[in-house]
């Protein structure tokens, strides 16, 4: 009786051992980021992105000072739009 009785479980713990090994648990997906979180994200992004354009359109080595300042205005009120279907969007 004893030997059914081990032989039951070191055939059971193998077959859970083996499905084990071939299914193995699911990791946790990651946490979804908050609103505000998202919102901070692209709040800098966006601010990232006026920086470096701003400093190319400083930069261009072709365009006169009219252009560039042309190019400014276009780019401010662009961002200050975006700027402002961000606070809309909280």
């Amino acid at each position: 009786m004893k030997k059914y009785l081990i032989s039951a479980l070191l055939v059971v713990g193998l077959s859970t051992t083996a499905l084990a090994q071939r299914h193995p648990p699911r990791p946790t997906p990651p946490p979804h980021p908050s609103k505000t979180q998202l919102t901070n994200s692209k709040a800098s992004e966006l601010d990232k992105r006026y920086r470096t354009e701003k400093k190319m359109i400083m930069n261009h080595p072709l365009a006169t000072k009219k252009m560039k300042n042309e190019q400014l205005k276009a780019l401010n009120l662009r961002y200050q739009n975006e700027k402002k279907l961000l606070r809309a969007a909280r």
